[in-house]
């Protein structure tokens, strides 16, 4: 036999997953976490020219970014690049470089591949611009 339920009694927030923050907005309840809230740092909109070197060829591929991160970048290229393969990142108005890896295998749209990209070490002044700090809720 069950025991009986109370009425009018505030429903408890669903469980987390492992791994999984919920977000508390009025009352008791809770919903789990969006995309944006999860991310680690704040995407900007930004175009700008990049040069992709990677490990073990000669000639570098010009592409431009889609977004940015203080630790990577969304960046599009003629060409698609494997996920996992290391490549260094050169900014051509600072000549600034900055080693990353490609996180997913790239997506295919007009202008190019969507190459989602990783910095090895987060690098919020290479892209050489200021990022707002992230709004806490």
């Amino acid at each position: 036999m069950t025991p009986p339920q109370k009425l009018n009694s505030p429903a408890a927030p669903p469980a987390a997953a492992p791994g999984q923050q919920h977000v508390k907005r009025s009352g008791a309840l809770a919903r789990p976490q969006t995309a944006e809230e999860r991310r680690r740092a704040q995407r900007v909109l930004l175009k700008m020219a990049v040069v992709v070197h990677i490990q073990g060829k000669a000639n570098p591929i010009h592409g431009f970014t889609h977004t940015v991160s203080a630790s990577g970048a969304m960046i599009i290229l003629p060409e698609g690049l494997a996920q996992g393969t290391k490549i260094s990142i050169e900014n051509p108005k600072t000549q600034k470089k900055v080693e990353a890896h490609v996180v997913r295998p790239p997506q295919l749209n007009a202008e190019g591949s969507l190459v989602p990209v990783e910095f090895t070490t987060p690098s919020p002044q290479f892209w050489n611009i200021f990022f707002p700090p992230v709004a806490q809720n």
